[in-house]
């Protein structure tokens, strides 16, 4: 038996995985609530709470110690998403870490003096799966320092003087359309094969982080609409009590469990086996896509007229649950993706070679 054989079963959270899971939990419930997330929308970005969530380590935890880090494995990385996706909070967190941590790769990071490690500086990552020509909408691209996209084999860091103007988005993110051949400076960070590799690495952690916080988005949904359900009465007898309510909320138990459960296998392989499971990153995320959007929309459903005014949590939810996988373009290049690695691992398998 090698030594990952039984860990390829179990995605058991340790002790400090827990510890780490509460403590961003109790911090984003008293410094993000939902006021907070309302209050941030007309820019997407709540500077105040970024430099807080800055000053907990956020940013260093996810780098290696050459650059300054805390070499937080993928799993821990999942935790603080999920925290993200629970509080809705306006911070930039996963696309800066999925940025620096390809800088780091690149060896383009410098340790302790690099303001982007400590989140002084904020970096944006081009996630879409397939690369294009001329302006590009980045999620952070609005407040970002640097935009580290894909140029043909080439990976770019690409610096404004006057930033991109944000865009109007379902998601509420801090999107804007990025030029290229309108930035300041351009640099060329890294080339070639290994570049290129290590892009589609950051591309595939960017889809993980955001499973992991549609995860917490859902369960916090979930959540609020249980509350309303065990308090609203028809005939007598909690709404909760019905059938049409009671199986809906266990379907996005269903949901929420079954995605962790997939993000938490993702971090895993991932980290330890990246070459195993090259789907599975791409698989969660295309999963709480198609998952978030129906348990949010449910979530509104179950409060009826309340649900859907402006000033209900719920909303807030249902509009981020549509948008937030929508940030790095179409799920369904997700999807090809999948199909095109599942079809390569069959036709090279041993199985097919002997046909």
């Amino acid at each position: 038996m090698d030594r990952y054989e039984l860990r390829r079963l179990d995605y058991s959270l340790s002790e400090d995985h827990v510890a780490l899971q509460t403590t961003y939990r109790q911090f984003f419930k008293t410094h993000c609530p939902i006021e907070t997330v309302r209050a941030a929308e007309p820019s997407g970005f709540d500077k105040n709470l970024w430099e807080r969530l800055c000053a907990m380590g956020a940013t260093t935890m996810a780098l290696p110690e050459s650059c300054g880090g805390d070499e937080a494995t993928l799993v821990d990385l999942t935790l603080v998403a999920e925290e993200i996706g629970r509080s809705l909070a306006p911070v930039p967190w996963i696309d800066h870490v999925c940025a620096t941590r390809l800088l780091a790769r690149l060896g383009a990071l410098r340790a302790n003096a690099d303001d982007l490690v400590h989140g002084t500086q904020l970096a944006a990552l081009d996630p879409h799966i397939e690369p294009g020509d001329g302006p590009r909408l980045i999620p952070t691209g609005s407040i970002a320092d640097h935009v580290i996209m894909r140029d043909g084999d080439a990976i770019i860091r690409l610096t404004f003087a006057s930033r991109p103007a944000k865009v109007d988005n379902v998601g509420r993110l801090p999107m804007a359309w990025v030029d290229p051949a309108a930035a300041d400076t351009r640099t060329v960070v890294a080339g070639g094969t290994g570049a290129l590799t290590n892009y589609r690495r950051a591309l595939d952690e960017w889809r993980l982080l955001t499973a992991a916080a549609l995860v917490g988005l859902v369960e916090e949904a979930m959540t609020i609409a249980a509350e309303f359900a065990k308090t609203r009465y028809t005939l007598g007898v909690p709404i909760s009590t019905l059938q049409a309510i009671s199986h809906p909320l266990a379907n996005m138990a269903i949901t929420v469990q079954s995605g962790r459960n997939l993000v938490h296998r993702a971090a895993w392989f991932l980290d330890n086996e990246p070459d195993e499971r090259p789907e599975l990153a791409l698989s969660a995320f295309l999963f709480m896509a198609e998952e978030a959007a129906k348990a949010a929309t449910m979530a509104v459903h179950i409060q009826g007229g309340l649900g859907v005014s402006a000033e209900a949590a719920a909303t807030a939810y249902l509009v981020r649950a549509r948008g937030w996988p929508l940030a790095g373009g179409d799920p369904a290049a997700s999807a090809k993706q999948i199909a095109e690695i599942v079809a390569a691992r069959e036709i090279n398998s041993p199985a097919a070679n002997q046909c």
